[in-house]
């Protein structure tokens, strides 16, 4: 996010580029006693003077989350993220509850996990979506609730978040918070594949080696598979092998060809 100067002026501050912004006419401790933190009844300078504080406090807990331009340390991270957070910063709310999740710069806590994934996810951030729902399908923080989970997963999913797809998918397979539906499980899979989502491939693979929601069909599978086996992923790789022997050369050959094409038309990133 580039910061411009309208009206307001700007102090870099020594510690890290930190940005103060400062209305231009005005002092610091002016700007900076009106509380970010209940803005319904704030004026427009104020709110846009607190967005920009948060997006600052945000990026400096990026560069210390990822030692950027600083020595790596999460403690700090977590000290500028819970103070965007605290001022209703989305990506701040999510970093903050991915640290409570993994114990990085703060005692491990669950609850707190889904307390900062929620009032991101609330706001549409569709990775703290899809995390809520996982923490809602393990009962970490929250008791153990599958239709919840998959609530919170199919917001992401239907945001285009290529995880979240494979993972409802999966839960369609299972009848896990949702009706067991292989057609329904094929059509997030399917989603998911064609962003190019190794798990989602695999998946897909399988759908087509074992006639689940589609017609058998050991080309298309050969296909995924081999699509998925080719970013890493192990299973695929091995069930491409297996298949393989019930093929003929012919259909082997056709779905190498399908696989070169598939690629050529969704070339990475």
């Amino acid at each position: 996010m580039v910061i411009r100067d309208g009206a307001f002026g700007i102090l870099i501050g020594a510690a890290v580029g930190t940005l103060f912004l400062v209305p231009a006419h005005g002092s610091a401790q002016d700007s900076l006693s009106v509380s970010c933190t209940d803005l319904d009844s704030a004026s427009v300078l104020t709110r846009v003077r607190c967005t920009r504080e948060a997006e600052n406090q945000f990026r400096n807990g990026f560069r210390y989350d990822y030692g950027e331009g600083v020595p790596e340390d999460d403690a700090e991270a977590v000290r500028w993220y819970r103070l965007a957070a605290e001022r209703g910063h989305v990506g701040a709310q999510y970093r903050l509850g991915r640290m409570y999740a993994n114990g990085e710069g703060v005692a491990e806590d669950d609850t707190e996990a889904v307390r900062w994934y929620r009032l991101a996810a609330d706001q549409g951030h569709a990775p703290a979506q899809m995390n809520l729902g996982v923490m809602y399908s393990r009962g970490d923080g929250v008791p153990e609730d599958d239709a919840e989970a998959a609530r919170w997963v199919r917001l992401a999913a239907e945001q285009g978040s290529a995880v979240a797809q494979s993972y409802l998918g999966n839960r369609y397979v299972i009848g896990d918070g949702v009706p067991k539906d292989d057609a329904e499980a094929v059509r997030w899979f399917r989603l998911a594949a064609e962003q190019v989502d190794a798990g989602g491939q695999h998946m897909l693979g399988f759908s087509y080696a074992s006639g689940s929601g589609v017609p058998e069909d050991f080309v298309y599978a050969y296909m995924w598979f081999n699509l998925s086996g080719a970013q890493g992923h192990g299973s695929a790789q091995r069930e491409k092998d297996i298949i393989e022997q019930r093929m003929t050369r012919e259909q082997i050959a056709e779905a190498q060809r399908l696989s070169r094409e598939w690629i050529e038309m969704h070339p990475r990133q």
